[in-house]
């Protein structure tokens, strides 16, 4: 049997699959056709439902509920691990940061600011819209392009996640939000970033048996953390080691082995959060494959 997988080429998600796809461990005579996307264009698969199994933000999801229902392997969650709103100019990213703390009223000039996103339905612009929620002249651009953008004058802002968290420093760029801090000071819980969700027509046992597959994959990855390496560096933006696995160690961790109570709660809080400011349509599938 085989299965179409799509999930980033960024450094946690290779590190989480690199057992399964390359059959480290036994997968019971399942294959896996792989697509590599960035997560935007995998939102967008998921939602004219291509994809028997896929990586997407939490926000997308909420999208494409009716199809898909959310693994317990492979999130991404975690605490300091959410998207950072980057300025060029660090006399407007003071004046935002007093904006937030203060709970002010933006000006004319705030309302027009350009901001670069990396995808109308990733949760790192759920989140911009809860801090922000006037800041409404957005662009969406490869994530990885953001940086170059905001450095080129094309945008005022960027909306930066993944490996960037990492670069935008050295670049001369000035920090004015993390909104993962933003969300856990609010909240009091860990930032759901991205899930692994499996189509709901699927066989049940098929899709307890992916899900159990994937738990594996992280496990071995876990075990074996350089057992993958000259795979991840192949699909990784930045190929320095120490960059591949700061990342890694950001983005994969006890929840991508199995999200638990303390995951699940989180994600039903994004839900409920964006529901009650109707961002998000009203479901009444379940969210989560495993009770």
């Amino acid at each position: 049997m085989k299965l179409t997988l799509g999930f980033s080429p960024c450094p946690n998600d290779t590190f989480i699959f690199d057992a399964l796809i390359h059959r480290k461990i036994d997968t019971g005579g399942i294959a896996f056709d792989v697509q590599y996307r960035d997560v935007e264009t995998l939102n967008e698969k998921a939602f004219r439902g291509e994809l028997d199994i896929t990586k997407l933000s939490y926000h997308a999801f909420a999208y494409a509920v009716n199809d898909y229902e959310l693994l317990d392997a492979g999130s991404a969650l975690g605490r300091g691990v959410g998207p950072l709103l980057i300025a060029k100019d660090p006399e407007l990213a003071r004046e935002l940061q007093e904006l937030l703390a203060t709970a002010g009223k933006p000006t004319d000039r705030e309302k027009n600011l350009k901001i670069g996103i990396p995808g109308k339905y990733t949760t790192a612009n759920f989140l911009l819209g809860l801090a922000f929620p006037a800041l409404q002249h957005k662009v969406a651009l490869v994530f990885s392009d953001i940086e170059q953008a905001l450095l080129d004058g094309v945008i005022d802002l960027g909306l930066i996640i993944h490996e960037n968290r990492f670069t935008y420093e050295a670049k001369g760029l000035y920090k004015v939000v993390d909104l993962g801090d933003f969300w856990e000071q609010t909240t009091n819980s860990p930032i759901p970033l991205g899930g692994i969700v499996i189509k709901r027509g699927l066989d049940e046992q098929l899709k307890l048996t992916v899900n159990r597959l994937i738990r594996e994959s992280v496990q071995f990855a876990f075990a074996h953390p350089k057992s993958g390496l000259d795979y991840i560096r192949s699909y990784a933006q930045e190929m320095e080691e120490e960059v591949m696995y700061k990342h890694i160690d950001l983005y994969v961790n006890r929840y991508s082995e199995h999200l638990g109570t303390e995951g699940r709660r989180a994600i039903q809080e994004m839900f409920d959060q964006a529901r009650a400011r109707q961002l998000i349509p009203p479901t009444d599938k379940r969210l989560f494959l495993t009770a």
